[in-house]
């Protein structure tokens, strides 16, 4: 049993400093061939111990580290970490929590810290963007705890303050984070190292942190044993000379040209054999972009690596890949349990889709939490066949796809243009989820105001005084809308249950109204009416409700003035039926 690195993933909110952490760590190692350099991995980049020694120098002291080194994966973000699934859980044995220590928590880093969560993953918060605080003198590459003694105190309680504000919105997040050098107890609390991404301060404390961390709390993890490969599929891809591959990291065991290896598709597991391990050449060493890969015969974990093999049909982003020699049905139950995807599906619901199986459970996940009904879930872009499949469901708010990281096929497009269907695509998981339920609400409140127009609703006026611009034929006078709302053709009756006419239009200076409401003070033409005679200034107004009308109301939520008005409706019309409306 050997020790391999963790594997590490940067996660948080967009322009957070994600990918400027990654550049800057991958960036460190200036001289290529130096011992301990930093070696680029297909979607990873390995950082040997040695190297981390060197960089830690000032603050290692007489601590020795047993972990080989540090393999980060070079896909910054929350997608890539949903993606990558092992063991049936994160394939990052830990992760960096990366925050704007200006800006704080964002809807993206509520998002990391909620899947976080999920999988389990121990993680580590990189306040990033120490050198945009007030006062703060930048000390490239140097340990914060060393910078920060040499700031100025006014410059210190900047930082001070803008840190606890982030402990302090940890805390309602249920969340207990420190420090990292004033923590006694790291299984209790969230270490917080103070970095710059741009210019490395404060990444030596980080990449301590994270070594340390990993040795004392994930020995365990990291134990590898010389047997055949287990890895996840990271991407599958055309290489311009190559043809198809895929880009996988290994975490556990080696893996030779020539192994039998058994792969994660849509359906059942694929067997296919290894014809090509690759592996990037340094940037210094690439003379032609068509021979930018290294051969390698055999690899061992952790790594990442390009392979070509033999049929690689079916092959799906986040799958996992076996190496076997005669345990074949073992490998095969083991990927068909690992690649079986658990998402709850009913009658009615919207379809999902996603561009990696860890990425579909995690829409369907937060799906689940925002009680939207899934029916319909699978992994690649939109296509026609979507678009149609959709615009057949029964209920107009289900006839959607929720896209997440995925695009839509050009005929996808052109079908959505004949077809009764609604798609939405984002990057983000929450922002997906809120697209739609904002949509589902304008939709329920379009629905609700096309019902409301086609019933009469109760209403109350009353009739100003000095706004009598003419007495018949229709009479025009001015009112104020006192309840409810009026509209066309609707009659009136007073107080007394008198009728008093049918409204024939309504107006607002020069503008024709199809309704008012309460609080409007309006010009009305009253057919049938006559001012003096039916009905005066100061005369308070009904909108008369037909009988069989009243029941359908019982359908709709009422405002409180609507349904005051309703009942003294019902007064007035029981004084000639008691039982009338019931």
């Amino acid at each position: 049993m050997t020790i391999r690195q963790p594997i590490v993933s940067v996660l948080g909110h967009v322009d957070h400093g994600k990918t400027s952490l990654l550049d800057y760590i991958r960036g460190t190692a200036v001289i290529t061939h130096e011992a301990g350099r930093i070696t680029q991995h297909i979607g990873a980049t390995e950082v040997p111990l040695e190297h981390v020694n060197k960089v830690c120098a000032k603050l290692l002291g007489s601590r020795k580290f047993t972990v080989p080194g540090l393999l980060f994966i070079d896909t910054p973000g929350h997608h890539s970490f949903t993606t990558l699934r092992a063991r049936g859980g994160s394939l990052a044995d830990i992760a960096i929590l990366v925050i704007d220590i200006n800006e704080g928590l964002k809807p993206q880093t509520l998002e990391s810290i909620s899947i976080l969560k999920r999988f389990k993953t121990p993680f580590i918060i990189a306040l990033n963007k120490i050198d945009l605080v007030d006062g703060w003198v930048t000390h490239p590459s140097t340990p914060f705890i060393i910078s920060e003694k040499t700031q100025s105190e006014e410059a210190q309680a900047a930082l001070s303050e803008k840190l606890y504000a982030v402990v302090g919105r940890l805390a309602e997040e249920g969340m207990s984070a420190e420090r990292y050098d004033r923590i006694e107890n790291f299984t209790k609390n969230i270490a917080l190292v103070p970095i710059s991404a741009r210019n490395g301060e404060g990444v030596p404390d980080l990449l301590l942190v994270l070594v340390g961390l990993a040795q004392r709390f994930l020995e365990e993890n990291l134990k590898t044993a010389m047997g055949p490969a287990k890895g996840t599929i990271l991407e599958v891809k055309e290489e311009r000379g190559l043809g198809q591959t895929i880009d996988v990291i290994l975490y556990d065991g080696e893996l030779r040209q020539g192994d039998n290896i058994a792969l994660g598709t849509k359906g059942k597991p694929l067997l296919t054999k290894v014809k090509a391990i690759l592996k990037p050449k340094p940037l210094d060493e690439i003379r032609d972009p068509r021979d930018k890969f290294d051969r390698m015969r055999e690899i061992t974990a952790a790594a990442g690596v390009k392979l070509l093999c033999q049929n690689l049909d079916g092959v799906v982003a986040g799958a996992p890949l076996r190496a076997f020699k005669n345990n074949q049905d073992e490998v095969l139950k083991e990927i068909a349990e690992e690649t079986r995807i658990n998402i709850e599906v009913a009658d009615n619901g919207v379809m999902i889709k996603a561009d990696a199986l860890g990425s579909l459970e995690a829409l369907a996940y937060e799906c689940k939490r925002a009680d939207i009904p899934i029916r319909k879930y699978e992994t690649g872009d939109i296509s026609k066949r979507d678009i149609i499949e959709v615009s057949a469901y029964t209920d107009p708010l289900h006839k959607v796809v929720l896209g997440f990281n995925v695009s839509m096929l050009p005929d996808a497009k052109d079908a959505l243009t004949t077809h009764e269907s609604k798609v939405f695509l984002n990057a983000v998981v929450y922002g997906l989820i809120d697209d739609y339920q904002k949509w589902v609400e304008e939709q329920k409140r379009l629905a609700e105001a096309e019902k409301r127009s086609l019933v009469a609703f109760p209403g109350k006026i009353r009739v100003l005084p000095n706004c009598v611009f003419r007495a018949s034929k229709p009479a025009i006078v001015g009112v104020r809308v006192l309840a409810g709302r009026i509209r066309n053709n609707q009659r009136l009756i007073a107080a007394d249950g008198r009728e008093i006419g049918r409204i024939r239009s309504l107006r607002t200076g020069e503008d024709v109204l199809k309704e008012a409401i309460v609080g409007q003070e309006i010009a009305v033409a009253i057919e049938g009416a006559t001012v003096g005679r039916q009905l005066d200034v100061e005369d308070i107004l009904y909108v008369d409700i037909l009988e069989s009308e009243i029941k359908n109301l019982q359908d709709y939520d009422l405002n409180l003035d609507e349904k005051e008005t309703l009942e003294q409706l019902l007064e007035i019309k029981r004084k000639a039926d008691p039982f009338w409306g019931m």
